[in-house]
């Protein structure tokens, strides 16, 4: 029963396995709705946290720091982090040693990007960001009507199986209380896109999760065929862009479209409301940029409309700091202001691609 899952068995289990996630998320949906005054206030605080905790416990940051003659307490507000160089991919990699907190805490989860570009990053972060990732994720994905207990049903990319025959266990334990489905999107032949709509009309979700390209094929498929059966159902779409004629074709087979941005380096960035005029970023748990390079070296900060590359601070990760970290994606910026929605969130978007559209075997 969704209900009881939403208000009872979900805020029990999480709170049983010590994850705030409830408490976080109830937090969450009342910052949103700060001014942006107090929005940058709050990410300043943590800011000076983190650059603190960074520059006393990890050597990478304190030479960082000292080389530019910085203390953390000299940030004034998150525009300030411009002071401080980016994180490439090439650096993350090198750098993973002495970024480690020698102080802890120590890293609770490792994982690894999926190496599209042929550079792979290894992540590794603390109890505290992962509890705020969670609680980020519902937030987000609530903007578009997904709300815990809701029969979900996920159209995402499989990787290679777990080899612990536990461990698949536990995993499918998990989506059966969670009331998730989920579904292979790779394979695109007629065949899997038939078996797709009969595992739909079969399942009911009352919310689809989607990969945006997989989504919009199977809904291309759905309306050629004249398949659709069910009411509305919001499709949640991430991993790559919502192009228009998709979105056009997502709306017509299934229900309203929207648009999510995250990476695995720091999970959900950014997701669309119901206004769809971009998407608003995860300002509690990190500082989004979208920066311009200049000749000589330095950065600056995109104007509205122009097309730069993102940045991205975790701030609740402490056991391996990841600042300004680069993460190659092309993202439009938006100029600051309360949207239609009422949150003081800023927004970014669409996301355009990367910067180099090179994929690796």
């Amino acid at each position: 029963d969704g209900p009881l899952l939403a208000k009872a068995l979900f805020p029990a289990f999480e709170a049983a396995r010590g994850r705030p996630t409830v408490p976080l998320l109830r937090y969450l949906q009342t910052t949103e709705r700060w001014s942006i005054e107090a929005l940058h206030d709050l990410q300043l605080g943590l800011l000076r946290r983190l650059l603190r905790h960074a520059y006393q416990h990890t050597a990478y940051f304190r030479e960082v720091l000292d080389e530019r003659g910085l203390r953390p307490e000299d940030s004034e507000s998150p525009a300030d982090l411009h002071r401080l160089p980016l994180l490439d991919r090439a650096t993350v990699r090198a750098t993973m040693d002495s970024r480690l907190s020698g102080a802890g805490p120590a890293p609770t989860i490792n994982k690894s990007t999926s190496g599209t570009t042929g550079e792979p990053v290894v992540v590794r972060y603390n109890a505290e960001s992962r509890h705020w990732r969670d609680a980020t994720r519902w937030r987000g994905y609530g903007w578009g009507g997904y709300r815990i207990g809701m029969r979900a049903f996920h159209y995402w990319g499989f990787g290679p199986p777990n080899p612990s025959w536990l461990k698949r266990q536990k995993s499918a334990l998990d989506h059966r209380v969670k009331r998730d489905l989920y579904v292979d999107c790779t394979p695109r032949g007629e065949e899997a896109m038939t078996v797709a709509v009969r595992e739909l009309v079969r399942f009911r979700p009352q919310v689809m999760v989607a990969y945006a390209a997989g989504a919009a094929a199977l809904a291309k498929f759905i309306n050629e065929q004249g398949l659709r059966e069910w009411d509305e159902i919001p499709v949640l779409v991430g991993a790559e862009r919502l192009w228009p004629k998709d979105r056009e074709q997502i709306e017509r087979a299934f229900g309203p479209a929207f648009e999510t941005y995250g990476c695995r380096e720091v999970m959900l960035m950014a997701s669309e409301c119901e206004h769809h005029s971009g998407m608003h970023t995860s300002m509690e748990t990190m500082v989004v940029e979208v920066i311009v390079r200049n000749p000589d070296g330095t950065t600056r900060a995109a104007k509205p409309v122009e097309i730069f590359v993102g940045v991205g601070s975790d701030r609740h990760n402490l056991a391996c700091p990841m600042i300004r970290y680069v993460n190659g994606d092309l993202a439009v910026a938006h100029a600051e202001g309360q949207c239609s929605c009422g949150r003081g969130l800023t927004k970014i978007g669409p996301i355009e691609g990367r910067t180099t559209e090179t994929l690796r075997d």
